[in-house]
């Protein structure tokens, strides 16, 4: 049997008659740029973040590039962040001529380490940005503490409809929180889209103006900004689905649980594979499992031959990318990340999946493991 990783068909089925009467909406009126459908997109969203303030994106990273220049953080800046995660996270802070400052992750939920940010140099630190990896929701309070007065960004492409262990979302204690809906995520668009979010309404108005040129009225310019638009056909589709997020979480959920559960009965222990810790409000935007011993690539080699799908997110941590050579970092400068990008694993979690495929993705993992 073939697993896919995700099946996007399968995922949006419940809604697909629902998303074709949205796209044909936009077309009828076609008021393609903001407008109603995006004010209401952006009512809807901010109802499910506790009432935060919503602003529709072109992209989860040009949400954190908003975010950023709605910080102040410019050319020179240092801006702590992890070395390991999508890599808008560190490629917007380089893009504003800032420097990003790499603190390691700790080993469980793969967030920045706040023990780590803590000792790091606090001159000319501009910003934080964290991450919060996979869909589970990292403990703000304890980050907060490791560098009180710095500003936070938090990179929240990841967890939408997740909460931290408190029930608290992305963005409740913090400046701004930044979201994507890349057609993959758990909740997905059509193509690109994101949305920022923020408690404070003056840090909202100023993300709505930089999302626009800047602009404060037609062709009124306050200060420089970018074309971060979120599309009306983009907030349409994402409006026949958000109603649906928590079931896909739920579901998702699930499906993480069945995997530990027969994983572990399998007699499969923690020296060969870790398992991640999925609590209630953990949205499992990804299913990720480490496989020790270095044997990571020989099983998802083994597992991609017997037809199961499977991801590396991600490879290769920040600190040794060619581009970020300038920054002089060097192998082994942050070891949890180091180790996490050789061990990683993503297996399919996706809404839709079958028991069947469940067991399927089981077998594949087992028998690679042997």
């Amino acid at each position: 049997m073939t697993v896919p990783f995700i099946d996007l068909g399968r995922v949006m089925a419940p809604f697909s008659e629902d998303m074709k009467a949205a796209a044909l909406r936009v077309l009828g009126h076609r008021q393609f740029i903001l407008g109603k459908e995006v004010e209401a997109f952006e009512a809807a969203c901010s109802q499910a973040l506790d009432g935060h303030h919503v602003i529709g994106m072109s992209s989860g990273t040009d949400a954190l590039l908003a975010g950023l220049m709605a910080l102040g953080v410019g050319h020179g800046d240092r801006v702590v962040t992890t070395p390991f995660s999508f890599f808008a996270t560190a490629g917007t802070i380089s893009r504003l001529g800032a420097v990003p400052v790499f603190c390691d992750i700790e080993p469980v939920n793969f967030g920045l380490d706040p023990q780590k940010v803590a000792l790091t140099e606090r001159r000319g630190v501009k910003a934080i940005v964290p991450v919060h990896l996979y869909g589970h929701v990292m403990d703000m309070t304890s980050l907060i503490a490791a560098m009180p007065g710095i500003p936070i960004l938090e990179d929240a492409a990841q967890a939408i409809g997740a909460r931290d262990a408190f029930g608290r979302v992305a963005g409740e204690l913090t400046a701004a929180a930044a979201w994507s809906f890349f057609p993959t995520k758990n909740l997905g668009a059509a193509g690109d889209a994101g949305m920022a979010s923020t408690k404070d309404p003056a840090m909202a108005d100023l993300l709505r103006m930089i999302r626009t040129h800047g602009q404060t009225a037609q062709y009124a310019h306050r200060l420089v900004g970018g074309n971060f638009r979120l599309d009306a056909l983009q907030a349409a589709i994402l409006g026949a689905g958000l109603p649906h997020l928590n079931t896909m979480n739920a579901t998702r959920r699930v499906n993480a649980r069945r995997y530990e559960e027969r994983i572990r009965a399998r007699g499969i222990d923690a020296d060969r594979v870790v398992l991640p810790q999925i609590h209630e409000g953990h949205s499992v935007h990804q299913y990720v499992v480490r496989v020790k011993r270095g044997r990571r690539d020989l099983v998802q080699s083994s597992m991609k031959a017997k037809g199961v799908g499977t991801m590396v997110y991600y490879p290769i941590p920040f600190h040794l990318q060619e581009c970020f050579a300038n920054l002089g970092y060097r192998k082994g400068d942050f070891p949890e990340a180091e180790l996490a990008a050789h061990e990683v694993l993503a297996l399919p979690v996706f809404p839709g999946l079958t028991e069947s495929e469940h067991n399927e993705v089981v077998d594949a993992l087992v028998a690679a493991l042997a």
